[in-house]
């Protein structure tokens, strides 16, 4: 083996190594019925603009301030970072899932890669299946590579996931990832969401917070 040859080597253990668990799968096709049909897709084509949905600026401000911070080795760019969490807790709260489930999901389905694509052919911050677009989308030319638009199927297949399973969010992931009955991707999703992404609402932040100019997207 040469030099060079023994130093790529090396250097593909070491990525692999530092690289984040990522469980990218696919959610599976099932028919629906013509009503869940009509309500998923109601749900998708909602057009108001992304707004953190807190009961004060202050509020508002303080999480995304810690949320930019756990995110900035991911999102260098503090603008894409701060519409991607807008947009992130905005699409969760309007499906009535909790955020921080939704950025532990992402992280381990895309490590927060936009154009991440699995080898089912899954797509984006979520890992959308194209068969969505066509099943509930209206239209076949959604760009599921946009920031929205991937939020909003993704959190819309969650929220109906978690409907089927009746509240169960360990089944819930399961099905989302196609691994239904397997225990390692809700497993990751979940210690993601209760570790890295846990968030609990301080007085003294708020506080703080309250006194700087807010944000004009939320």
């Amino acid at each position: 083996m040469t030099i060079s040859r023994a130093l790529a080597v090396v250097v593909a253990c070491l990525l692999t190594i530092a690289a984040p668990a990522v469980y990218a799968g696919a959610q599976i096709y099932e028919p629906l019925s013509a009503s869940v049909q009509a309500a998923l897709s109601k749900a998708v084509s909602d057009q108001a603009a992304p707004h953190l949905a807190f009961q004060t600026p202050g509020e508002a401000r303080a999480w995304l301030d810690v949320m930019s911070a756990r995110l900035a080795k991911r999102m260098p760019d503090q603008v894409a970072r701060e519409e991607f969490l807008i947009t992130v807790h905005y699409e969760a709260k309007r499906a009535g899932l909790d955020p921080q489930l939704v950025l532990g999901l992402i992280q381990v389905e895309s490590a927060f890669r936009k154009y991440a694509v699995s080898s089912a052919g899954a797509r984006g911050f979520m890992q959308v299946m194209p068969f969505w677009v066509k099943l509930i989308g209206g239209t076949a030319d959604q760009n599921l590579f946009h920031l929205r638009t991937n939020l909003r199927y993704g959190c819309t297949i969650l929220r109906h996931y978690l409907d089927i399973e009746k509240g169960d969010v360990f089944r819930a992931l399961g099905r989302y990832n196609g691994s239904l009955g397997r225990a390692p991707y809700p497993n990751s999703v979940l210690q993601a969401w209760t570790g890295h992404w846990s968030y609990q609402l301080r007085a003294v932040d708020v506080a703080q917070e309250g006194r700087k100019p807010a944000s004009s997207a939320m």
